[in-house]
């Protein structure tokens, strides 16, 4: 059947974009004609290919980032890649492509950029005189397994070197391709030194399909979930975001799913649309659920105040109001009843050492708190 001419198209295929909203530091922007549309010999719409995905060289001469968010449990970040191919709607970390002068929409999920150099940069890094033992967050911005890691294999590399040095690390990701490297978990675990957090936003595969298109089925995250814990590597879930009116019902059915995989830990972050962030995703909503829309912004607005997004710290990952505390109960009782959380992961730089058996690790264990 034709598609009716009122429906929005739901995009290029296996994208979470259909849009690429204007840059906010520019002047300039394209925009397509929305009345341009192809047809087959049949009449049919011609549903657009998806972008290719492209890579460029990033030449960044530093790799561990600070970072001053409470928010953050780890005062440093290592990311591989900037942009993500996952294509998440609901990605906080879009606006970030701005800086690089494209675009949060689908410019973020088709122009990566790869730090080649990231390995390397990170042992020359740790084994600086001046760098103090402590866990890095590794992304934390943009999913340092998403698809191109197959490809360059930079997560992996700067895993090796954390097990070298025996330098902390947590890992964020909703990626089964994790499993890959059960073996350097396995090694950094052995020294208190990895933790890792499955994020995990739905149970439903079909949803996950169009807000998450490339990313794990809700299925093989927990299946990482339940390898990692196999393999004696510390395991939290982080349900994120919570989508009011359209995911907020299956926050309990996330966490007893993930504390039957093995997850030892659990954490929530409500939806965030920081700059546009609300662009991409009031278009998502446009395209696959435009039945719940309103039902979906009215709470958002409820729990920022009136307003779509509210960027303090210590509120943006939670919101205020009756609906975040109606969420907030509701995970603590869940939480509580499954046994979860009930032991903190603390991971130690006591065995940190450099080349050459330079073993300087005095500074003990620190509590990494990732969500």
């Amino acid at each position: 059947m034709p598609t009716p001419a009122s429906a929005p198209s739901p995009g290029p295929i296996g994208r979470g974009a259909r849009i690429n909203p204007a840059n906010r530091f520019e002047q300039i922007a394209t925009e397509a004609d929305p009345d341009f549309v192809e047809f087959d010999d049949h009449g049919v719409p011609i549903e657009q290919p998806h972008p290719r995905t492209q890579f460029f060289d990033d030449a960044s001469e530093s790799i561990l980032t600070p970072n001053d968010s409470p928010d953050v449990g780890a005062d440093f970040g290592l990311n591989p890649y900037r942009g993500c191919e996952h294509g998440c709607a609901y990605c906080f970390a879009r606006p970030f492509h701005d800086y690089l002068g494209w675009s949060s929409g689908l410019d973020f999920e088709t122009k990566i950029l790869v730090k080649r150099r990231a390995p390397e940069l990170l042992r020359r890094e740790l084994n600086a005189k001046k760098w103090r033992p402590q866990p890095v967050m590794l992304s934390g911005v943009t999913d340092c397994y998403q698809p191109a890691e197959r490809r360059f294999r930079l997560t992996r590399a700067c895993l090796e070197v954390f097990a070298e040095f025996r330098n902390p690390v947590g890992v964020i990701t909703k990626n089964f391709l994790i499993t890959r490297d059960l073996d350097v978990f396995a090694e950094l675990a052995r020294w208190r030194c990895a933790a890792v957090t499955l994020s995990v936003t739905t149970l439903d595969a079909a949803l996950a399909g169009k807000l998450e298109p490339r990313a794990s089925r809700p299925e093989h995250r927990l299946r990482a979930i339940r390898r990692l814990a196999d393999a004696g590597v510390p395991v939290s879930v982080n349900v994120a975001p919570v989508i009011p009116g359209l995911t907020d019902h299956e926050l309990p059915a996330i966490l007893e799913a993930a504390r039957d995989a093995g997850a030892r830990r659990a954490g929530y972050i409500a939806l965030r649309l920081p700059h546009t962030v609300k662009d991409v995703f009031l278009d998502w909503l446009d395209a696959h659920e435009p039945g719940k829309k309103e039902r979906v912004l009215a709470r958002v607005r409820e729990m920022r105040g009136g307003k779509l997004y509210d960027a303090r710290f210590g509120v943006r990952g939670r919101g205020e109001g009756i609906f975040a505390e109606q969420l907030r109960q509701i995970f603590a009782v869940t939480t509580r009843r499954l046994g979860l959380n009930r032991e903190e992961f603390t991971l130690s730089t006591e065995h940190f050492r450099r080349p050459g058996g330079d073993e300087c690790g005095r500074i003990g264990g620190v509590q990494l708190e990732l969500l």
